[in-house]
């Protein structure tokens, strides 16, 4: 009994840790495309890194006070919303490294005091995503009795609907989440910047990791209707399958996008919409799945 209850322990943490870490995808992921904070991250000082990580710490608690990351929510105790915090500014600073990383911008070249610098003031918007987890895109497990019922009275309905409406209900809604997110980004310098550094091997991943956080996003993370997501009837709606055309519908949100804003032309080689289209493709992920779960 003890062993099932610790492993119970270790799975909700490791739910809360993904869900936090999704949130802070959602919330910070565009300003990690922006080339401004670099440089102010590289050559902030010492006392000016310290002073975010204050004002970080500050945002996060109170915010953890109202809500949090965490499905469990405990009595509004200081000192829990206190470690709720630190653990939050955690999971900023290790997403907002990952994915510079992935970005190219922190290599073995680059100093010790820019990392720190890029990696702290991009982990900001990460962190208050993870405390803003839950209501970003809402509880799965907080729906309230009526809303499971009228599903119930609505399963024979929707097990006879037309699959086809339901897959097409959630490319759209992939599309749209993928335009809100990555529109503000495909017109920026950043894309053609961060292609001309990626590598096929930084390519791949790239890949690799918009897949995951897209299915961690829907499928993992227990934000609303997650449950009803894995019912959802349509042709590719099994988890595996439903992740990967929603990346592709993405990548092609994000080529056009790079074209629209004249950004690729079709005179550009196809190895240039590859890459460009592969770095714009991460944010505009993001945002299908999202799209995706507010449908």
């Amino acid at each position: 009994m003890t062993t099932k209850r610790q492993k119970n322990i270790w799975r909700s943490e490791i739910n809360d840790i993904i869900r936090g870490a999704c949130g802070g995808f959602l919330f910070g992921i565009p300003l990690l495309y922006t080339m401004e904070v670099w440089w102010i991250g590289s050559g902030a000082k010492p006392q000016l890194m310290m002073m975010a990580i204050a004002l970080m710490f500050i945002v996060v608690f109170l915010l953890n006070q109202i809500e949090g990351f965490r499905k469990r929510r405990y009595t509004r105790l200081t000192y829990q919303a206190a470690i709720d915090t630190v653990e939050a500014i955690a999971i900023g600073l290790a997403c907002s490294a990952f994915v510079l990383l992935l970005l190219r911008e922190l290599t073995l070249e680059t100093s010790l005091k820019e990392s720190l610098g890029k990696i702290i003031f991009e982990s900001v918007p990460f962190a208050i995503g993870v405390a803003l987890a839950n209501q970003l895109l809402g509880d799965s497990e907080n729906n309230n009795t009526e809303g499971k019922a009228a599903n119930q009275l609505n399963d024979a309905t929707k097990n006879k609907g037309d699959e086809l409406h339901a897959t097409f209900a959630d490319l759209g809604a992939t599309l749209i989440g993928a335009t809100v997110i990555a529109f503000n980004i495909a017109p920026t310098d950043e894309i053609p910047m961060l292609a001309a550094a990626a590598s096929p091997p930084w390519q791949l991943a790239m890949i690799a990791t918009s897949l995951l956080i897209s299915y961690g996003i829907v499928f993992q993370a227990g934000f609303s209707d997650q449950q009803k997501r894995r019912q959802q009837k349509g042709i590719f709606q099994r988890p595996s399958s439903e992740t990967i055309m929603s990346y592709l519908v993405s990548l092609l949100a994000g080529a056009f996008m790079l074209w629209f804003f004249q950004k690729l032309t079709f005179s550009d080689p196809w190895t240039m919409w590859l890459d460009h289209t592969l770095m714009l493709g991460l944010p505009a992920t993001i945002g299908g799945a999202a799209g995706r779960l507010a449908i």
